[in-house]
């Protein structure tokens, strides 16, 4: 909150196909030597809080992962089993960075912040690998590929 009492949401400014890439490379990196100084608290044990937690622990931070229920295993990603969206194109369908972040846009009745919501399109791909990369038991097809089909309300 600024000090007149408004909300700041703190996105980056410019285009919105550039924003972030933008800000990226302007954010100051943590020395390695620092890294075990930091404790990151990570919410929730679903794909991605767990994907979070590992990736930060892999380089190097301190990670405390908290979970609600009984077991981090009962998270909403495991007992949803309703996948995730991407913007893969695996069966030449058109799909693209666009039509992932018009849809869920679209899907948040306009109230989403579009910066937020363009960066996780451009994303979404890397993170699919990365989630595979970390052994989420994706469903497949017979031929090994993972499998996808189009979750409701989507244009794709």
């Amino acid at each position: 909150m600024s000090k007149n009492g408004i909300l700041d949401s703190k996105i980056p400014d410019g285009p919105i196909e550039q924003k972030w890439d933008r800000h990226k490379n302007n954010i100051k990196v943590v020395s390695p030597a620092n890294k075990r100084k930091f404790k990151i608290l990570v919410v929730g044990t679903g794909l991605a809080g767990a994907s979070a937690s590992a990736s930060l622990a892999e380089l190097g931070y301190q990670v405390q992962t908290f979970c609600i229920q009984d077991s981090p295993r009962r998270a909403h990603s495991i007992a949803a089993q309703g996948g995730i969206n991407a913007a893969k194109n695996y069966q030449n369908d058109n799909d693209s960075v666009f039509r992932l972040f018009y849809d869920t846009v679209k899907g948040g009745d306009f109230r989403a912040r579009e910066a937020n919501v363009y960066r996780l399109a451009q994303l979404s791909t890397n993170i699919i690998d990365q989630c595979v990369a970390q052994g989420v038991p994706f469903a497949r097809d017979y031929g090994g590929l993972l499998a996808n089909r189009s979750f409701g309300g989507v244009l794709v």
